[in-house]
């Protein structure tokens, strides 16, 4: 064991925040401390550091251990570049390696057992040099950089001139260098896209210090922590497992327990009924059965009824418009600014109903192409349409237009004045705001509570097309599920950017992944896009052995290009097999058509009625013309 707290203790004047707060951690164990928004984690966390001071307890850390924090408001300035801010954390190294070079210039004038004396310190500070893994400060370096976002353009950026996120990704590469024997990381993956994410988990697998890490991003934590702490009602809870078991675990304990409170319940009933009965008889000896059943009760140790977070909502939402069933069809849209391309050839269909996801690394341009579709932003080129009746609502996370001094109830009555008290209150309650929480003020809501008033305006509105830009941002764990019970519960259709891969995973049908050259389409949730891609990089795998084993001569980047030139060609394939196939659709809806027209004009009743005949017979023509043009298109692709 490296580290235990015991029954912590931490007031704000009359507000106790945190109470009994025990748990340890072993050498090299990954944990995870959980709770929503408010409940103490950062607090204790806090407490660990020494930050501030528990009311009571005892923090226990084993002689020696070097303790590596990374906070939420990470303040990170200086006046030297991204890598020399790195490189400072191998200052024992660069001593050292200055000192080899002036010895080494020094050995050119020495001779005899001057030199032999000064080859030995020589090969002394070198094997230190070696211990202290010297050779490769310099590969180190550069994979945290790039696994966290950065490109060795980025390396001579001043830290003065970088954005919040980015010093924040600058101080976590720092952190993790300097390899302490235990971390603690507040909300690690905020300002990552879902590609350093996953270098992210991969390192603190392989990590050898301690771990202790707080987060709401549960696929992150499925993937790292074996033990989940949480923080609920101020106590700790501990589970010896990952979040998903924690989730599961928690779920049948409350049921377990509530099931002993309910039988004690009756067990309590029954015995006061007994003893009613007893006092009834107004006998000596029933007096005395009864006072002795009633010292049994008294000294009976009752079970407080298990605390229940509100029920999840139950509602289905369904859009007082329908859309028809085309509702997005974007074809080769491109975006660029100024020195800076964003993405290219971008097509994307989006049918009635589907719930689809945006992904792609930061900066690639995903809530440029959301505000395009918005018509916030415009395209260099490409084209992009709406569906019949499609109404769009737009959810950004930052910005909620709300007037602070209104209660939630009201701002929901003022924006639909229309609905009852009661149909307000049924809203509220499924986005988990019940009784007197409907009269909260807007100022004094959470980050996770003002998402969910915001979800409840867009779920009221007239929208059939939801447009939403990182959702899941600022939301504590419960808010999530709340989301995605909603989401999963609208019958109209969602485009989303995200990169919480568990919200993914439990609401999307389909993923689009954005890159400089297009958006390629994914069928299925965030577990299969991971399966499809290390399939292929399993498939470029064996192609590159295979390569290397047929032409040994071949180089390496020849086989990489060739290996990419036929994934590539296998996307066009792909993409024309698609379009052909959608003409070809759209040829039989047409003589489909075309028949149809003919048993009209068959009939008695139009032959006899020249207006309508007319009509049909024009409609007819039309639909002719039409047929021969997919004729023209479909035998241009196939040729």
């Amino acid at each position: 064991m490296i580290f235990s707290c015991s029954n912590i203790h931490k007031s704000y004047g009359t507000e106790v925040i945190l109470e009994k707060i025990t748990f340890n951690i072993e050498e090299r164990e990954k944990a995870a401390i959980v709770g929503v928004n408010g409940a103490g984690k950062t607090t204790l966390f806090k407490i660990i550091t020494g930050e501030i001071s528990s009311d009571s307890g005892e923090i226990y850390l084993k002689k020696g251990i070097k303790l590596g924090y990374l906070s939420q408001h990470t303040v990170f300035e200086g006046e030297s570049t991204i890598y020399n801010e790195i490189l400072k954390v191998f200052s024992p190294i660069l001593d050292i390696e200055k000192r080899l070079r002036e010895m080494e210039q020094k050995m050119s004038s020495l001779s005899g057992n001057e030199l032999e004396k000064h080859m030995e310190s020589y090969s002394n500070l070198q094997h230190e040099f070696e211990l202290k893994d010297g050779y490769s400060y310099k590969s180190r370096i550069k994979g945290v950089l790039k696994g966290l976002g950065f490109s060795e353009s980025d390396y001579d950026r001043p830290i003065k001139e970088l954005s919040g996120g980015q010093k924040t990704r600058v101080f976590l590469g720092r952190l993790l260098l300097s390899n302490p024997e235990m971390l603690l990381l507040d909300e690690p993956t905020n300002h990552l896209d879902i590609e350093s994410i996953s270098w992210l988990e991969d390192f603190l697998k392989g990590y050898n210090g301690a771990v202790i890490i707080i987060s709401h991003d549960r696929y992150f934590l499925d993937k790292i922590v074996t033990k989940t702490i949480e923080i609920e009602n101020k106590k700790s809870y501990i589970y010896e497992g990952n979040y998903t078991f924690y989730a599961k675990q928690k779920a049948v304990n409350r049921q377990i327990e509530m099931n002993h409170f309910e039988q004690q319940q009756r067990e309590i009933k029954h015995q006061e009924e007994v003893i009613a009965k007893l006092r009834s008889f107004n006998r000596e000896k029933s007096i005395k059965r009864a006072e002795s059943r009633e010292k049994a009760l008294e000294k009976m140790e009752i079970t407080s009824r298990p605390e229940n977070l509100p029920e999840k909502m139950r509602l289905t939402f369904t859009p007082k418009i329908t859309s028809g069933n085309d509702v997005l069809h974007v074809e080769g849209l491109s975006k660029a600014f100024t020195n800076k391309p964003l993405f290219s050839n971008v097509d994307i269909d989006i049918k009635r109903g589907e719930k689809v996801a945006l992904i792609g690394p930061n900066g690639i341009g995903k809530s440029t192409l959301l505000k395009i579709l918005l018509g916030i932003e415009h395209a260099d080129s490409g084209t992009y349409r709406l569906g019949t009746n499609v109404n769009i609502g737009y959810y950004d996370q930052e910005q909620h237009n709300f007037d602070e001094t209104k209660t939630i109830f009201q701002e929901i009555s003022d924006t639909y004045p229309t609905l009852t008290n009661g149909e307000i209150r049924n809203i509220l309650a499924a986005f988990v705001f019940e009784g007197d929480d409907v009269f909260k003020v807007i100022s004094s809501l959470s980050g996770g509570e003002r998402g969910r008033v915001s979800l409840a305006k867009i779920f009221l509105s007239k929208s059939n097309f939801l447009i939403l830009d990182e959702p899941t941002n600022h939301l504590d764990i419960y808010s999530k599920e709340i989301l995605e019970d909603a989401l999963n519960r609208y019958e109209g259709t969602v485009f989303y950017i995200s990169h919480d891969r568990y919200f993914i995973n439990k609401t999307a049908q389909k993923i689009y992944e954005l890159s400089p050259t297009g958006a390629r389409l994914f069928l299925g949730n965030y577990d299969y896009y991971v399966e499809k891609k290390n399939n292929e990089e399993r498939e470029k795998q064996l192609f590159e052995q295979q390569a290397e084993t047929e032409k040994p001569a071949q180089s390496p980047t020849s086989t990489k290009l060739s290996w990419q030139a036929q994934k590539e060609q296998q996307a066009k394939d792909r993409k024309l097999k698609n379009k052909i196939e959608k003409i070809e659709k759209e040829i039989e809806e047409a003589d489909e058509k075309i028949s149809g027209f003919d048993e009209l004009l068959a009939t008695n009743e139009i032959a006899t009625d020249y207006t309508k005949a007319q009509e049909i017979f024009k409609q007819k023509e039309e639909t002719q013309k039409y047929l021969e043009e997919l004729y023209d298109k479909w035998e241009e692709l196939q040729s």
